[in-house]
């Protein structure tokens, strides 16, 4: 196992970075209700927004998760990652290039949400497969980290319907503001030890939903996601990041307890939110 890269703030400290910046512009805008258009440096991607009713199917991808994510008896998915490189990672391109062949404007919206959270995904994994081996994502430069500061995140190196794309690009300027969906945040996976779980299954337009709030019920009860010591909760920092996603900071408590098992739901309602942590080390086996 990598050695952890484990970061952490407590509530009361002020991070001086470009992440911190733009992650508060993003609760500003989210604030309470998710509007129209997000307070984000650039602008959504309308083009991208779904007006049919086509979708495509996903079951060579499912294949490689089916065989390649190893779930824990924690509920916590590793990725292994020497295998997948070994034996499937030209099939994972080969999907990559279905996906960036298709018209993803012309899906249904539940398709299209399916559809672009597969593609950030596959395409993190080939990332890390291209560099593999590496102990976490932000060691991979390839010429900008984009809102993390270090990684691969803002190069556009996908190419959907003519148009250059970076994984931010897909994440911020396509999947939080045209679905505006919090639990696309549980969906998304960055590669790392505190990411929600990659999903042993791919995302469809027919288990989209289920999906989504099966990865946020194995998030909040994990604890990477939500821990709660001696009254005080310590939370992933995508809680923070995105804080005004999932309503605000004063209704998160409120949002894990949606999914959260009871014991922590009471321990969850009478601590008091402490610090955020992010532990960035590879989700190797």
């Amino acid at each position: 196992m990598h050695k952890r890269m484990t970061i952490e703030y407590k509530t009361d400290s002020i991070e001086f970075s470009r992440r911190t910046v733009l992650a508060g512009a993003f609760a500003s805008g989210f604030a309470a209700v998710l509007p129209a258009t997000p307070a984000f440096a650039a602008s959504p991607i309308r083009a991208f927004k779904p007006s049919g009713s086509d979708s495509m199917g996903h079951k060579a991808y499912d294949a490689i998760l089916k065989r390649h994510v190893k779930p824990d008896n924690a509920g916590y998915n590793r990725i292994d990652y020497k295998a997948l490189k070994g034996s499937a990672h030209g099939a994972l391109k080969a999907y990559l290039g279905d996906l960036q062949a298709a018209t993803p404007s012309q899906f249904s919206r539940t398709a299209a949400h399916a559809y672009w959270i597969n593609l950030y995904n596959a395409a993190t994994l080939d990332v890390v497969l291209d560099h593999y081996p590496v102990s976490s994502i932000k060691k991979i430069s390839l010429g900008g980290g984009g809102l993390f500061g270090s990684g691969p995140w803002s190069r556009e190196f996908l190419k959907v319907e003519g148009r250059a794309l970076s994984l931010d690009d897909v994440e911020h300027r396509i999947v939080r503001p045209l679905f505006r969906d919090p639990l696309s945040h549980y969906a998304l996976n960055c590669a790392s030890y505190s990411c929600p779980n990659l999903a042993t299954t791919a995302f469809t337009d027919a288990n989209l939903k289920a999906l989504m709030a099966e990865n946020a019920v194995k998030y909040v009860n994990h604890k990477r996601g939500v821990n709660v010591t001696r009254g005080s909760i310590t939370a992933s920092k995508i809680y923070s990041w995105y804080a005004g996603d999932f309503g605000g900071r004063s209704k998160l408590k409120s949002h894990w307890n949606q999914f959260a098992e009871p014991d922590l739901s009471g321990a969850i309602k009478s601590a008091r939110i402490g610090r955020f942590r992010y532990d960035w080390s590879l989700n190797d086996v």
